[in-house]
C-alpha cells in the first residue's frame, strides 16, 4: 500500500449486524416496520452476505485488503491505516449503506459504520476505478471512498466538514444484543460521532 492508491469499499457496510438486529429484536421492530419488509431486508443480506464473501477472491486488482468485521467499516480504515503506517482521506457519505440498516439502527440509536459487518472489506488499489468495475460485475457493492495519504492522519470528510476519525469503538451491535432492554432514542448524530474536528 502506498500514497496516492485509492480506497475502496466493498460490500454493504453494517449489513450482517442488521441481519443479527432483525432476526434478534423482531418484536419490537414490528413496532415500527411491517413484517414483509423485515423479510425482504433477512433475504436480502442473506443473497448481498453470500454474494460479497467473493470479494475475497485473489484475482481482483488491489494491493492491501481489510476485512471489515466487529467494530464495523470504520474500525477496518483504521487498521488498515494503521497496518501500513500510512494515513487515508475518505468520506464517510460515499460508503455504501442500505437504507433498511439506516432505518434499523435509527430505531435503536446506533452507528451504522460502527455496526457488526461481517463480509464488507476495505481495500487499497492503483485504480479503484476499475476494481469497483470488478466488484460490481461479481454483483458485489463497491465504491470508491478516498484515498491512501502520506504521514498518519485518517481524515474523514462528511459533506464540507473534515476531521480526524477516532480511535476503534465498541461494536454497536452490544448495545442491543447484549442489554435486555434495547435502547430508544431518537437517530443519533452518527456522521459528527466518527470524527473529532481539526
Amino acid at each position: 500500500m502506498r500514497p496516492g492508491q485509492d480506497l475502496v469499499a466493498a460490500g454493504y457496510a453494517g449489513l450482517a449486524g442488521t441481519r443479527i438486529i432483525v432476526e434478534e429484536k423482531r418484536q419490537e421492530l414490528e413496532m415500527h416496520f411491517a413484517a414483509g419488509y423485515l423479510d425482504s431486508i433477512l433475504e436480502y443480506s442473506w443473497h448481498a452476505e453470500k454474494r460479497q464473501k467473493k470479494a475475497d477472491d485473489k484475482r481482483f486488482a488491489l494491493t492491501e485488503r481489510e476485512p471489515a468485521a466487529e467494530g464495523g467499516i470504520l474500525t477496518a480504515i483504521w487498521k488498515l491505516s494503521g497496518s501500513c503506517r500510512l494515513g487515508v482521506e475518505f468520506s464517510l457519505r460515499k460508503i455504501p449503506v442500505l437504507q433498511g440498516t439506516i432505518e434499523m439502527c435509527e430505531v435503536f440509536g446506533l452507528n451504522p459504520y460502527r455496526l457488526y459487518s461481517e463480509g464488507c472489506w476495505v481495500q487499497a488499489a492503483d485504480n479503484g476505478g476499475r476494481l469497483v468495475e470488478q466488484l460490481w460485475e461479481e454483483e458485489i457493492p463497491a465504491a470508491v471512498i478516498g484515498r491512501i495519504t502520506k504521514g498518519i492522519a485518517r481524515i474523514v470528510i462528511n459533506g464540507e466538514e473534515r476531521g480526524y476519525l477516532n480511535r476503534p469503538q465498541p461494536d454497536e451491535l452490544e448495545k442491543v444484543i447484549q442489554t435486555e432492554r434495547a435502547t430508544k432514542k431518537e437517530a443519533v448524530g452518527y456522521e459528527r460521532e466518527d470524527f473529532s474536528s481539526h
